[in-house]
C-alpha cells in the first residue's frame, strides 16, 4: 500500500526565528516507535514553510492597522507580519537542514514575488493556500514552474476548484487536492470529512488528502481511513509559545501520537474483501464452537438432536453438520459437555 504522505507545517510557528524553525524540523523528522508491537514507524515525510511578499500581501489600511493582541509582534499588523517573515536565504537554510534530516520540503508561495525563492532551491511541492485558489496570476506563475502543486480547498467550492485546475493543467497535471476548512480551530460540526471520498470519486486523477486545522489527532486518522493519501498538520515545539497558531498545533507528544495512529491505520486498512486471516486460524479453532454432548451418551446409544449443544473449542462438527451425528451410534461412552469427534461414533 502507498504510504500516507505526512506534512508537518511550520507556518508562522517559527516566530521569525530560523533556530526555532530548525527545532520544529527536528521534531518533524524524529522517528516514532510503537512499543507494544516493537514497530519503528515511518516519520513525517516533509516540512512546509510559507513565504509572503508584504508588498503584494495587504492593503495600505491593513498594513497600518493597529494590532493590539497578546500574540502581536508589532505595533501595527504590517509590523507584526514583517516580524514573522523570513528572508529567502533563511528559507533556504531551513530547506537545507530539512533535506539533511531526510525530509522533503513544501513551500507555500503567497504571491508572484515569492517565486524569487526558486532561484535558491526547488521544493518538492509548491502549495497554494486556500485563499489563493482564485488568484489567477499566482496560479499561472506557479504552474509555469512545472513543480508539483498542492491545492487546499478551505475557502473554495467546486467552481473555484475546477477553474484553478483548468489553469494549472495547461502546464502539468502533477496536482494534489487537500480537503480543508479555513476555520481556526475547525469545529467538528463544520469539518465534513465526507468531502474526502467525494474528491476521490470526482477528482480521482489527482492525489487527494486533508489539511487539518482541528484540535487533536482524530481527524487526520479518520481522513486516512476515508482514503486520504496526504495529511498536513501544524507543528510547534511548544503550544504555550506566543503566536496565534501555537495552541492549535501539535507539540512533540501530539506529533508522536498522530504519526503512530496514522501509520497503524494505513497498515490496518488491508483490501476490500471478507476472509479469514491466517493469523486468526488459531483463535478460530480455540474460540469457535463445535457440537458437544448435553448429557452422558453411553456406548451403543443412538444420538438424538436433543442430546446435542454447542461448546468450544471449534475443531469438531458444526451445527450445520449435525446430520452427520443424529441417528448414529456412540462407539464409546461420550461424557457430558464434551466435543463429539468422528472417532466416537459409528453407523
Amino acid at each position: 500500500m502507498e504510504s500516507v504522505y505526512i506534512i508537518g507545517e511550520i507556518g508562522q510557528n517559527h516566530n521569525g526565528s530560523v533556530d526555532i524553525a530548525k527545532l520544529i524540523v527536528e521534531l518533524i523528522a524524529r522517528p516514532v516507535k510503537e512499543e507494544l508491537f516493537s514497530i519503528e514507524l515511518k516519520p513525517m515525510d516533509a516540512v512546509k514553510m510559507t513565504k509572503r511578499d508584504l508588498s503584494e500581501e495587504l492593503s495600505a489600511s491593513q498594513m497600518n492597522m493597529p494590532y493590539d493582541s497578546p500574540h502581536s509582534f508589532g505595533r501595527t499588523y504590517g509590523e507584526h507580519r514583517a516580524f514573522l517573515e523570513l528572508l529567502d536565504e533563511e528559507h533556504f537554510e531551513v530547506y537545507k537542514y530539512a533535506k539533511s534530516l531526510g525530509l522533503e520540503f513544501v513551500e507555500t508561495l503567497c504571491s508572484k514575488g515569492c517565486l524569487s525563492l526558486l532561484k535558491l532551491f526547488t521544493p518538492s511541492y509548491l502549495k497554494v493556500a486556500s485563499r489563493d485558489l482564485t488568484n489567477i496570476p499566482l496560479l499561472e506563475a506557479m504552474a509555469e514552474t512545472k513543480i508539483p502543486i498542492i491545492l487546499s480547498t478551505g475557502m473554495t467550492g467546486k467552481k473555484e476548484l475546477d477553474e484553478a485546475l483548468d489553469i494549472i493543467t495547461k502546464q502539468h497535471s502533477a496536482i494534489s487536492i487537500l480537503h480543508c476548512v479555513s476555520q481556526y480551530p475547525t469545529q467538528p460540526d463544520n469539518l465534513n470529512m465526507n468531502t474526502i471520498p467525494y474528491l476521490i470519486e470526482n477528482y480521482g486523477q489527482y492525489r487527494i488528502g486533508f489539511s487539518d486545522h482541528t484540535i487533536g489527532i482524530s481527524a487526520p486518522v479518520a481522513a486516512v481511513a476515508l482514503g486520504a493519501k496526504i495529511i498536513e498538520k501544524h507543528v510547534t515545539i511548544d503550544r504555550r509559545m506566543k503566536g496565534t497558531d501555537q495552541a492549535g498545533s501539535l507539540g512533540a507528544d501530539g506529533v508522536n501520537r498522530m504519526i503512530r495512529d496514522i501509520r497503524l491505520a494505513e497498515k490496518s486498512l488491508g483490501k476490500k474483501d471478507l476472509y479469514i486471516d491466517k493469523n486468526v486460524l488459531h483463535n478460530k479453532e480455540k474460540l469457535e464452537r463445535s457440537i458437544a454432548s448435553k448429557r452422558l451418551i453411553k456406548q451403543g446409544e443412538v444420538i438424538q438432536e436433543e442430546d446435542l449443544q454447542m461448546l468450544s473449542p471449534g475443531n469438531g462438527y458444526k451445527w450445520n453438520e449435525r446430520h452427520l451425528l443424529i441417528g448414529k451410534t456412540a462407539k464409546e461412552n461420550i461424557p457430558k459437555n464434551e466435543i463429539i469427534y468422528p472417532k466416537s461414533i459409528t453407523d
